[in-house]
């Protein structure tokens, strides 16, 4: 059972209830409001009004106010606490880093299983539903790779791509869920094992709707910006033309994502979404590693890795077991950090910590094996210490 929720995360509950996940009815009332329980009280209908709230939204406001009304709200909070293991809203300090920069960001998560782990390095790799044979065996591959290099592999949980990708990382125990459906269900219900699986193997299932919220149509380019946002960079590792997959992509680019496609036939129509993507300026590549080398980013992690695998006794495998959690006093500092490394001066202004403070408690993180210093830099480490898995 969860904890308890925060008067604020109430307030969020509140109000994304109320405008029933509308992103832009949420912000503009948020902005408008120095406290957001205010925006909630009675005689706030005619500033809602001014406001050019929808009217479905102001109709749920007056209802809201009513006994029925709150026997709804009421309702759909304890399908909350049934459903989550966390709810994140985005002033939490657990909250994804990696959204905060997107004014379309989803205000609250609902979330079930390892929350640190929307904290780490991710790859996502999405593609085709009914993809070719070849098409699935290369999304399991490449996220089976990725996943032991010490990435998370974020996917939709949707059929085809998406599930070969979860289903290779889930083998490392890294993979990430973003679902289009509230928690309460499972789209496809198949999936109902592999989505257990995730929750109880080190992974993490997240969406931003409410329960009873049933698999819309538009409800999946809602959940493809926050599988792209997650991530470092995106694969497609099959897609036809009319892909939802290439919505995906465009998402990614907007959102100054690196895009990646894996080519196919010239003649396969499962593979010309792909071969659009790299015309577009997509980078083509055949193999995982191709990925790692282009995001620059593992030349920093691959002496820390070589150093953790010289200390074990079976160099032939990457450890597969989730990280230790981080001890609460080091999250700030860990979420202040990057995988492109600050100096401590940097670090010191972000944070508002004096020098002493802050070099002790990343000693403290590069012990633990989740920070290390390059160059007088400071930065993420992808997996904890080995010793402490």
């Amino acid at each position: 059972m969860r904890q308890a929720f925060s008067s604020t995360q109430l307030d969020y509950i509140r109000l994304w209830f109320l405008v029933q996940h509308s992103l832009t009815s949420f912000y503009k009332i948020q902005q408008h409001y120095p406290a957001l329980q205010h925006a909630l009280n009675a005689d706030q209908y005619s500033t809602w009004q001014k406001l050019g709230i929808h009217k479905n939204h102001l109709q749920r406001f007056q209802e809201f106010q009513t006994e029925h009304g709150q026997q709804l709200f009421q309702h759909c909070l304890k399908q909350i606490e049934t459903s989550c293991d966390f709810v994140l809203i985005d002033s939490d300090s657990a909250y994804p880093q990696q959204l905060l920069p997107f004014s379309d960001r989803p205000p609250i998560l609902f979330g079930q299983g390892n929350v640190q782990a929307l904290m780490q390095p991710q790859i996502a790799i999405v593609g085709s539903r009914k993809p070719s044979t070849q098409g699935r065996q290369i999304a399991y591959d490449f996220a089976f790779y990725l996943s032991e290099q010490g990435f998370y592999i974020n996917s939709g949980l949707a059929q085809g791509i998406d599930e070969a990708a979860h289903r290779a990382a889930l083998q490392n125990h890294r993979t990430i869920a973003v679902m289009g459906t509230g928690l309460d269900q499972t789209y496809p219900s198949s999936h109902q094992t592999l989505r257990l699986d995730i929750v109880q193997h080190g992974g993490c299932i997240i969406s931003e709707f409410l329960p009873n919220t049933p698999p819309l149509q538009h409800h999946f380019p809602r959940r493809n910006r926050i599988v792209s946002a997650l991530s470092i960079g995106v694969i497609v590792a099959e897609a036809a033309l009319k892909s939802g997959s290439l919505i995906t992509a465009q998402l990614a680019a907007e959102q100054g994502k690196t895009i990646f496609a894996i080519p196919g036939h010239i003649y396969s129509e499962n593979h010309q979404g792909c071969h659009l993507l790299i015309r577009e300026g997509a980078i083509l590549i055949d193999h995982p590693q191709q990925v790692i080398e282009d995001l620059a980013l593992a030349t920093q992690w691959q002496a820390t890795e070589a150093q953790n695998i010289s200390k074990t006794e079976d160099t032939d495998r990457l450890p597969t077991a989730p990280p230790a959690e981080i001890p609460e006093h080091l999250l700030h500092v860990y979420r202040a950090l990057d995988w492109m490394g600050q100096d401590l001066d940097q670090l010191s202004t972000q944070l508002n910590i004096d020098a002493a403070t802050l070099t002790s408690q990343l000693m403290e993180l590069e012990l633990l094996g989740y920070a290390t210093q390059q160059a007088g830099h400071y930065l993420r480490c992808r997996m904890g210490k080995l010793g402490s898995q």
